[in-house]
């Protein structure tokens, strides 16, 4: 009676785990169209998919949207989906990737602004593209604000090129 009850699964998926995929793509090509143009041009999607997803905003309606956003998820079986998924988590704010990113800029700027020059010689050989003069001006004035107790609109603007170097290398600008 134990031959009957064979444990032995051939690797296929259920009808319900195939249901559950089909429905994460479709949820990835609705956080898909939530992006600009400029973004879409950066990921790996082929032409239907890239037209589609610009098209997603002229549909109105419940059902329309509804109907359109399954013709991307159908698309999307055929794209690379951990590339594209990747990429849009860098740019979520609702997602890990980007807070620990963010997290990381953040301290970049605070050792900046408290550091030495070696701190600066760090950050220009893990961000190539450094313009040295800029960023120590804007590190001075920095320094010069809070030194007198000023709102730190300097910082900010540390933060901002920082910010600007870490997604210029990462390919998200």
């Amino acid at each position: 009676m134990a031959d009957f009850f064979d444990d032995d699964f051939s690797g296929e998926k259920s009808k319900s785990q195939i249901k559950r995929e089909l429905h994460e793509l479709q949820e990835l090509g609705a956080r898909l169209t939530t992006l600009t143009p400029d973004m879409l041009a950066k990921l790996p999607l082929s032409d239907a998919l890239h037209k589609a997803l610009l098209d997603a905003p002229k549909h109105h309606a419940h059902i329309a949207r509804k109907r359109h956003l399954q013709y991307i998820g159908k698309l999307m079986r055929s794209a690379d989906v951990e590339a594209i998924r990747a990429l849009v988590d860098q740019l979520d704010a609702s997602t890990r990737e980007y807070n620990e990113r963010f997290h990381a800029l953040e301290r970049w700027r605070d050792r900046l602004l408290n550091g030495d020059d070696q701190t600066l010689e760090q950050f220009v050989s893990d961000y190539p593209d450094t313009d040295r003069q800029h960023l120590r001006g804007l590190i001075r004035h920095a320094q010069h604000e809070a030194a007198h107790n000023k709102p730190p609109a300097a910082a900010r603007k540390v933060f901002k090129y920082i910010r600007e170097l870490d997604e210029r290398q990462r390919g998200l600008r």
